[in-house]
């Protein structure tokens, strides 16, 4: 008699295609969280990518050893996810995309792209001498896996970069300030970039104060959550055109259909795509099989984040 291979579900043939043949003693079948599940017991269950924590109520009735999320953030899942689960991110999968974003909408912002894209769209030759990211004040807040990717691509552009994070701390690089200190460093900082976790201590940290501390024309990027921000105190710096913005997460999002945000030439929104690129399925594929691997040997799994 032998032993039941290991289930896999995942929720579509496009994660399904990525991975390829299963790793030998393993099965994966195709399960959204929707309908009746293929089994009571799925030893290994990864959620849909977008909307996973509404569907994760379909746990309720099955037992599983994982739940891999296709996303780093799982701020939305301890209120969801039914107990007795095991939840892990996707740390490793998203990082390198984001940074490439984080880095884009800084240089969009800072060599004033979007104006020259308008008046190409004009017919219009319109030179002018807009600010370097070159000698910049960056204050990187947030240092987990996406802050050092973004730090690693900030290097060649030889900025002045202070890093922020929950408590004060050195590494190999340096000194790493902790974020009480965020009244002394915003006055002196050129570019903000905010990539927090969204937590209890860091919603509506980017608030009418936080705001007001920066110097005129000083750059806010937020490619950690909407939540993070408060839409309002973003909208009062932005409309007399004070402060600018790059937004890749919004409150609310979607942002609605003729939201103010969208009409200000100094605001540069993108959709939530900081992790939407090509490098995405291959590397979750990588991530998946991976663990895969781990349960089949008997290995505790990577980037466990909660138990419910």
């Amino acid at each position: 008699m032998t032993d039941a291979p290991l289930l896999v579900t995942v929720p579509g043939r496009t994660l399904l295609n990525a991975l390829g043949s299963p790793p030998p003693g393993a099965e994966v079948q195709i399960w959204d969280l929707t309908g009746a599940p293929p089994a009571a017991h799925i030893d290994l269950v990864v959620p849909p990518y977008m909307g996973a924590a509404a569907r994760l109520g379909a746990l309720d009735d099955v037992t599983a050893q994982l739940v891999q999320s296709q996303s780093i953030g799982y701020d939305d899942v301890p209120d969801a996810l039914p107990a007795g689960h095991v939840f892990a991110n996707a740390a490793s999968v998203h990082e390198t995309s984001t940074a490439e974003l984080t880095l884009a909408l800084i240089l969009a912002s800072q060599r004033g792209i979007p104006d020259f894209v308008r008046a190409a769209g004009e017919g219009r030759w319109a030179p002018v001498r807009n600010e370097s990211l070159a000698d910049r004040r960056v204050l990187l807040l947030g240092y987990g896996g996406v802050g050092r990717a973004i730090e690693a691509r900030l290097a060649p552009f030889e900025v002045e970069l202070t890093r922020v994070a929950s408590h004060a701390r050195s590494d190999e690089r340096g000194f790493i300030r902790g974020i009480d200190e965020l009244p002394t460093l915003l006055p002196n900082a050129d570019v903000v970039i905010v990539a927090v976790p969204l937590n209890e201590s860091t919603t509506g940290l980017v608030d009418a104060a936080f705001l007001a501390a920066l110097p005129d024309d000083a750059l806010v990027v937020n490619i950690a959550r909407g939540k993070v921000a408060d839409t309002e105190a973003i909208l009062a710096e932005a409309k007399p055109g004070r402060l600018r913005f790059a937004l890749d997460v919004t409150d609310p999002e979607p942002l609605p259909t003729g939201h103010p945000l969208f009409a200000l030439p100094n605001v540069l929104v993108s959709p939530h795509v900081g992790g939407a690129t090509t490098a995405m399925m291959p590397r979750m594929a990588r991530l998946l099989r991976e663990q895969i691997e781990r349960m089949l040997r008997g290995d505790a799994p990577l980037n466990v984040v909660y138990r419910s």
